[in-house]
């Protein structure tokens, strides 16, 4: 954001040779705390906000051609959800509803996913959604299966719970606990591993711990 706490949709990258930044072309969708991950050749960046109001933009970014693509945009608007690839799908998870339309702010198990190789949003039963209401957590893919940890959930509650959901056979199961609960990680898979770093429980938290998940 600016000075004037407007998004902006600059896009650059830096020349380690030259040790310059040059600009690209700029994002069709100004937009600050947007998620993002790189496939192959192309950046895709999806939701993020404007103002205070979550958005649903998804956009894609080709490094070789240097040029933006409009993707579908994602079905559920949601601010703090979070999104994991895998091999052919995109999951959309969880998050916060919130709005001019919305009276109150509403914590979500919506999940949305997103074919990559069809380049459409798929239509999900409600009983393939998150057990929990969640939103700010962690989450990754790890042995074939889409993990979710911690966050915020209703009243507001800082949550330790953990699930993860199994693509093929459409199922969730229960994971072990967060040793401690926490919203607003940073995380990294790590060997097969979730790591979940810092965060907030009441006050800030300096807890560094991994989910390790086997083939069993």
């Amino acid at each position: 954001m600016g000075l004037d706490l407007r998004p902006h949709n600059y896009m650059q990258h830096y020349d380690m040779l030259k040790d310059i930044w040059v600009s690209l072309a700029a994002m069709p969708t100004p937009r600050y705390a947007a998620a993002s991950f790189l496939r192959g050749t192309k950046i895709y960046v999806l939701g993020g906000r404007q103002s205070k109001y979550a958005i649903n933009a998804f956009e894609v970014f080709d490094t070789e051609t240097r040029s933006w693509t409009k993707f579908p945009n994602i079905p559920s608007k949601r601010a703090f959800s979070t999104f994991v690839p895998t091999e052919s799908k995109l999951f959309s998870l969880g998050g916060l509803r919130q709005g001019r339309l919305y009276r109150q702010p509403k914590f979500m198990r919506t999940m949305d996913v997103f074919d990559i190789e069809q380049g459409g949003w798929m239509k999900m039963e409600r009983s393939f959604f998150l057990k929990k209401r969640r939103a700010d957590f962690v989450s990754g893919y790890l042995k074939g299966r889409v993990i979710v940890a911690g966050g915020l959930g209703n009243q507001p509650t800082v949550l330790e719970s953990a699930e993860a959901f199994h693509p093929e056979k459409n199922k969730w199961e229960c994971l072990p606990p967060m040793p401690t609960p926490r919203c607003a990680c940073s995380s990294v898979v790590v060997k097969n591993c979730l790591l979940a770093v810092g965060g907030v429980n009441q006050g800030l938290s300096d807890a560094v711990e991994a989910l390790c998940v086997s083939d069993s």
